[in-house]
């Protein structure tokens, strides 16, 4: 398949389906043959995912948050890692001075829109030494893990030991949590609200439980919440 990228003509080969949704083939891997580095053509003609109910586009801008760095050379995210959309500045001070710990990690958060009993995407991942110990200092003091999102969830979980330890690791997950799968370390969980698609549902029940997340999806359709990734946000504390 060839496009015009404005400077010259670009190919783009199918390469393999990635996921397949109630209606077919959603995602493909491809391969790209552009006129310019990929990183300078998507910067010059791509466009972010935009779900429907966004009544025009943002810039590119509105979709980074205060953890994000751009100077991180092993990828990039397919969409917004939105837990982390609410978070500011001022919120994390206040975090850090009551004494609530913030460990990071680098994630790239793969595609969000999944269909029914589709699971997620394999996501890259990294968990530092330094958070390894951090998370691990916590568990032993008592303290609760609380993951900022279903890809920190599974980049944790992927690194945790069968006693719920966690150690250094990076690679691409594919794990699934559910009912065969138990958390072992994530204890609370910061996520937005998605459609209730199986995986995200079992992702956040093997965290919180089946009646705290029947009750919290209750509450947010009876209210009117919003979804996806300019929507908001919920803290699962079991």
């Amino acid at each position: 398949m060839e496009f015009d990228g404005g400077r010259g003509v670009g190919t783009l080969r199918f390469a393999a389906t990635t996921a397949r949704g109630g209606e077919g083939v959603r995602l493909w891997r491809t391969d790209l043959y552009l006129p310019s580095r990929v990183e300078t053509f998507l910067a010059e003609h791509g466009r972010p995912i935009r779900y429907n109910y966004l009544s025009r586009r943002w810039p590119l801008e509105s979709y980074q948050t205060i953890f994000s760095r751009e100077d991180d050379p092993s990828g990039a995210s397919a969409e917004m890692p939105s837990a982390s959309r609410p978070f500011t500045t001022k919120l994390v001070t206040s975090l850090v001075t009551l004494g609530i710990r913030v460990a990071h990690i680098v994630l790239h958060a793969g595609v969000s829109s999944l269909e029914h009993d589709e699971p997620p995407q394999p996501e890259p991942y990294i968990v530092p030494a330094r958070t390894a110990k951090e998370v691990t200092a916590t568990q032993r003091r008592g303290g609760r893990v609380v993951a900022v999102g279903t890809t920190v969830t599974r980049a944790l979980e992927t690194v945790a030991t069968p006693n719920g330890s966690v150690t250094p690791g990076r690679g691409w997950t594919e794990l699934v949590l559910g009912p065969d799968r138990p958390s072992r370390v994530v204890d609370g969980l910061i996520t937005g609200w998605h459609p209730p698609q199986a995986s995200h549902l079992l992702l956040l029940e093997a965290v919180a439980g089946p009646e705290l997340v029947d009750a919290a999806y209750r509450s947010a359709l009876d209210n009117g919440y919003l979804w996806h990734e300019f929507g908001d946000t919920g803290l699962f504390l079991p």
